[in-house]
């Protein structure tokens, strides 16, 4: 884990369990089963072990904030309204990220019965394909010049200032592209997860950062060549599922030879997905509040919180 260390609280999973225990998973088995990404592996009991002592941190950060953000709102003599808590989530491609985010969602959702959790990727902020191909970085898709930051940093800011109905693009993983003309509606939540590989990551031509709207960032860390089996895995499971769909971006290399597509796959991993990682995704990783370290078979075996 490198600098982590030192400005980090580094915390065994079995010490991180003892923190806070209510002995009540807050969702079911086959629940968890629909949240769970492709390859993703989680069990109720990381539920238990892991997310419940987060949740229950993350409440603690919450409780702090509104305190804050309520003072300084009197101290300049305004009236008092909530402002969105956001938590953004980062990490490589097929890490577990989404996986993560929808699970907090949930998780939050019904420890705050009476607030509204919403969640976004920043996969619709991606520029479409065509403007990729325009721009001759089509092969650089999830680098961070692909990414559209000018409208991400607008739309974030507008639902930090409390606006309604900020839409978002839409992207789709079965046709790897924006989708044309839909959106997803963000309308004033009270808590807001924004996932994707760019959260933390500092923007080339603006004075804002992404990370500028968090209260609180988590970063999905484990040893790339982990990663690297995890999305050849998960690369597997899509041919399985896109050889009857010949509207999807797998087709082709579902109904061709598989051992040529795994042939891409790992070049496509090597030249762009572990560059992004090296060069983009795991500079930012000390910029997170809290990182989730997971080992062989998406096991968490480590916490860290940073001290200050």
């Amino acid at each position: 884990m490198g600098k982590l260390t030192t400005t980090y609280h580094q915390i065994s999973r079995s010490e991180w369990e003892g923190f806070y225990q209510n002995g009540v998973s807050p969702l079911s088995k086959s629940e968890l089963e629909q949240l769970k990404g492709l390859n993703d592996r989680i069990s109720l009991t990381d539920v238990e072990e892991v997310y419940v002592p987060l949740t229950h941190l993350i409440h603690l950060y919450i409780g702090q904030y509104e305190m804050l953000q309520a003072s300084k709102l009197r101290f300049l003599q305004k009236e008092v309204k909530n402002s969105p808590y956001i938590i953004g989530i980062a990490g490589s491609v097929a890490v577990g990220k989404s996986t993560t985010a929808r699970l907090l969602q949930m998780m939050l959702s019904r420890m705050f019965k009476d607030k509204k959790v919403q969640l976004i990727t920043t996969d619709g902020f991606l520029y479409p394909n065509e403007i990729l191909e325009e721009k001759g970085i089509m092969d650089k898709k999830g680098f961070p010049e692909s990414y559209d930051m000018a409208r991400l940093i607008a739309f974030l800011g507008e639902v930090k200032d409390g606006h309604r109905h900020v839409k978002a693009p839409l992207y789709s993983h079965e046709i790897y592209n924006i989708v044309p003309d839909e959106y997803e509606e963000i309308d004033a939540p009270d808590i807001l997860i924004v996932e994707g590989i760019n959260v933390l990551q500092s923007p080339a031509n603006q004075q804002i950062y992404i990370s500028d709207f968090f209260d609180f960032s988590i970063f999905v860390d484990a040893a790339p060549e982990r990663i690297e089996e995890w999305y050849l895995e998960r690369f597997g499971l899509l041919l399985d599922t896109a050889f009857t769909d010949p509207t999807n971006y797998y087709y082709p290399y579902a109904i061709g030879d598989r051992e040529e597509a795994f042939t891409m796959a790992r070049d496509v991993w090597k030249t762009v997905n572990l560059v992004n990682l090296q060069e983009y995704i795991l500079p930012t990783r000390n910029r997170a509040d809290l990182v989730i370290h997971k080992t062989a078979g998406h096991k968490i075996d480590t916490i860290y919180l940073r001290k200050y």
